[in-house]
């Protein structure tokens, strides 16, 4: 999909997105047994045009569909917002990450016997909260609220005191959870050096960190990151690191990475306040696939594509942005000479929905609120604090990667896109595509997003009856 109403020369695929869902083949549309939530609809025309012979191979114009469109992917990563394209992107994510632990996609096999771990970084306490508490053998134990809460209640998660609750501490957290990461690889090859008692310089000589992260909401409403951690020789996946680079070489220095970060936030308002991560550590070591041991790369690779497509609302909050767009959650508009003009769509709250009127709990209304009450203040405009209240703060990329871990979503998408080039051209007859005498030709015009009410049931029923064939089909039906 390219700029609206501009048109375009199109080589197959090139757009990295629509192009790359279940419903476009990135060279021809074809119909594919699948619903999607919002999909995307164009209108437009496509042609292939034999540069040698001016023949036209074929054409294609959305006036012949039915409806006059083209749908095509919204590429949302939320499973919320749309199963069809997170259960994508969460296949991608898997693949990415078990390339990373045991090879394939152009990453060796022999990445395998490298020293790796898998840990959480969680966030501190702001506050006692409600939660299910076990023994080491099983059991439940009672809450501090002396309950035994059930798995399904809804008071997990929530203060015991909202009174006393931090919770601008909690969104301060939040909205610099990305920075604190980056500091904490940062440190981690300063640590990694000292525990191989080796200079920086030397130990970079020697080995490479690499790692993927992902990060996931906790019921209370804060992210806490899971990251594989891997050590690499000098060249990368290619290359073991020495053997004096153990995995608890590796362990020693993640857990003293952890303690030692810490980021200072300075606020006439709400005073100074120093962030770092919980006490609550978790460093496994990664054991190799077909081993008894019950964190392998499958179950990690598993685990980490399960949280890339969800957000915040798996705590409870909303998937969709809450501020105004026509102002920008300013609640007024700046006029040529610099007056502010009051924002008629939001009544001047800024708020594309009030506040009071969110259909969610006391708790997550607290901290959106808090999101909304910080982001007016200057010291934290570059937060963007009211933009992401519906991500409580949280702003930055839900899986991440280092250059060197394993292969990349691009690189996935664009094979993807490939095989489907391929099975849309067998399908449709045409003769095998040379790029020197092929001219793919399209001009494509963005209509909206999201189907008809009458669609929407259409896709719903379709969508229900695939989900019952794939879980029929995964229970060893035939």
């Amino acid at each position: 999909m390219t700029d609206r109403g501009s048109p375009v020369l199109i080589s197959p695929g090139r757009d990295g997105r629509s192009h790359a869902g279940p419903m476009t083949t990135g060279f021809w549309p074809q119909p594919q047994k699948v619903s999607h939530t919002e999909p995307i609809r164009l209108t437009g025309h496509i042609t292939t045009v034999d540069t040698t012979t001016a023949e036209v191979l074929r054409s294609y114009i959305t006036s012949a569909e039915p409806t006059g469109s083209l749908l095509t992917t919204c590429g949302n990563r939320r499973a919320s917002r749309c199963p069809a394209c997170s259960r994508l992107y969460a296949a991608d994510t898997y693949h990415l990450i078990r390339a990373g632990l045991s090879g394939g996609k152009t990453v060796p096999d022999t990445v395998r016997t490298h020293p790796r771990v898998f840990a959480t970084l969680t966030p501190p306490s702001f506050g006692p909260v409600h939660n299910r508490l076990t023994t080491p053998g099983g059991d439940i134990r009672p809450c501090r609220c002396r309950k035994l809460h059930e798995p399904t209640d809804a008071l997990i998660g929530t203060p015991l005191n909202p009174e006393t609750y931090d919770y601008t501490g909690a969104i301060l957290f939040n909205a610099h959870a990305s920075a604190l990461w980056a500091r904490f690889t940062t440190y981690l090859r300063r640590e990694l050096a000292a525990g191989l008692g080796m200079t920086q310089k030397a130990a970079h000589a020697v080995l490479r960190i690499s790692f993927a992260k992902v990060a996931e909401y906790q019921k209370r409403g804060l992210v806490h990151f899971h990251a594989v951690i891997r050590l690499d020789g000098p060249n990368g996946t290619s290359q073991p690191p020495p053997p004096y680079a153990t995995v608890a070489v590796l362990a020693d220095a993640v857990r003293a990475d952890a303690s030692r970060v810490r980021m200072t936030v300075e606020s006439d308002a709400v005073g100074e306040r120093e962030l770092a991560w919980g006490e609550q550590l978790d460093v496994r070591e990664i054991a190799a696939f077909g081993t008894d041991a019950e964190l392998t790369d499958q179950a990690v690779a598993a685990y980490v594509a399960k949280y890339a497509t969800k957000s915040a609302d798996a705590s409870g909050t909303l998937d969709r942005s809450l501020f105004c767009r026509p102002c920008q959650g300013r609640g007024a508009t700046l006029l040529p000479h610099g007056t502010p003009l009051p924002c008629t769509a939001c009544d001047g709250t800024g708020q594309a929905l009030p506040l009071s009127r969110l259909a969610v709990a006391r708790h997550v209304r607290r901290m959106i609120r808090t999101c909304w009450e910080l982001g007016r203040l200057p010291e934290f405009v570059h937060l963007k604090l009211r933009k992401w209240a519906h991500m409580l703060g949280f702003r930055g990329h839900f899986s991440t990667k280092s250059r060197s871990y394993s292969t990349t979503l691009a690189a996935l998408r664009e094979i993807r896109r490939a095989w489907r080039t391929e099975q849309a051209r067998a399908h449709t007859g045409l003769p095998e595509s040379d790029p020197a005498t092929t001219l793919v030709v399209g001009h494509w015009d963005y209509l909206g997003s999201g189907y008809s009410p009458g669609a929407r049931l259409l896709a719903a029923d379709v969508w229900h009856r695939n989900e019952l064939e794939r879980q029929f089909t995964a229970e060893g039906g035939s």
